[in-house]
């Protein structure tokens, strides 16, 4: 299945297990690696910022100690050199690469372990953040508090996400098994203006609610050409691609029945799957990392008799907790885990 593929590029970071990674929007080399000693249970953490040498090698441009563990990194949509980090003190942290130690800005409205963070590639004046304490907020890099909360889940929110096609969506999955996805142009998510000194009541009214998995949805990620277009993963090892517009459920006020029909089901990881990802420059191509040791590459669209499994990545020896595509380079996939290990593959 491997076939001929070359072998992968890989940079260590003895000490610290990974968590989260993303590619830069604006350099087609960069990427950023949170990251946690003791495996996120207790200690520090670590931004490393890395880059592709001309060699095909990965090389640390530079890094940042934090407090407590990192759990998730975004890079500005604004601002080429500029970046903000999920804390497991319940902290935000905005850096700047291009300063040294301390972050530029911090906020700490969240009572829990923040989880996951996302900048919005549309309205690029924002980002997004999801806790542990069953919130996800909104925020603007430039105001000091956030502009409004989200009683999103009752449970763990893993993940939270804004649309790549509406700018005013966002989907979130958590430990209560459901994908929520809110629409931001409801009154009730109107921002407080600028100035305001309280924070705004939290709001909860989901648009759609998709009881989607009987045990904890760790990962989502919306597809990048079919705007209504899901892919979960989680504890029940599988990964499920739904199409909002099919799902015949409502809002908070009516769940439906617990599992609701997904247009795709992709089985074979054998533990949770940890994080989910769509190729940008392929519809139908989506990653899945696992607890398993393996990130997993696989066709959505194939038709009945082919293969789904296109490939399995499998030089990690602990979990694997992170994938990326590039956003510029075509089939190339970043993988991270506890072994303190990246990978570059081409796939």
């Amino acid at each position: 299945m491997n076939g001929a593929r070359p072998p992968p590029a890989v940079i260590q970071t003895p000490g610290f297990a990974h968590y989260g990674l993303a590619w830069s929007p604006f350099h087609t080399t960069r990427l950023a690696l949170a990251s946690a000693a003791n495996f996120g249970l207790v200690g520090n953490g670590r931004l490393h910022l890395l880059a592709l040498n001309p060699a095909g090698g990965i090389q640390l441009e530079k890094q940042f100690d934090t407090q407590d563990g990192l759990y998730d990194v975004a890079w500005s949509e604004v601002h080429e050199n500029q970046l903000v980090t999920a804390s497991g003190d319940g902290s935000i942290k905005l850096w700047d690469m291009m300063l040294n130690d301390l972050p530029i800005r911090a906020w700490h409205e969240h009572t829990r372990e923040v989880f996951s963070v996302d900048w919005s590639n549309l309205q690029k004046d924002l980002f997004v953040s999801s806790s542990w304490d069953g919130n996800v907020k909104l925020w603007n890099p430039d105001r000091p508090h956030s502009l409004f909360t989200l009683n999103a889940h009752h449970a763990c929110v893993y993940q939270a996400l804004f649309s790549p096609h509406q700018p005013d969506t966002i989907a979130t999955c958590s430990t209560d098994g459901t994908l929520k996805i809110f629409d931001l142009r409801a009154p009730a998510y109107v921002p407080a203006p600028p100035g305001t000194t309280t924070l705004p009541p939290p709001m909860h009214a989901a648009a759609l609610t998709v009881p989607a998995s009987p045990t904890e949805i760790l990962s989502l990620d919306w597809n990048k050409y079919r705007p209504w277009v899901i892919a979960t993963g989680g504890v029940d090892r599988a990964v499920k691609v739904w199409d909002c517009r099919m799902v015949k459920v409502g809002g908070d006020a009516g769940q439906g029945q617990m599992g609701a029909p997904c247009e795709t089901q992709l089985l074979g990881h054998e533990y949770a799957v940890r994080k989910v990802q769509w190729s940008p420059h392929r519809a139908e191509m989506l990653a899945t990392a696992s607890y398993d040791m393996t990130c997993r590459i696989w066709n959505t669209a194939a038709p009945p008799g082919q293969p789904q499994l296109l490939d399995i990545l499998d030089p990690h020896t602990e979990f694997v907790v992170g994938c990326s595509w590039s956003l510029y380079e075509r089939g190339v996939l970043a993988t991270c885990g506890w072994d303190s290990r990246l990978h570059i593959f081409r796939v």
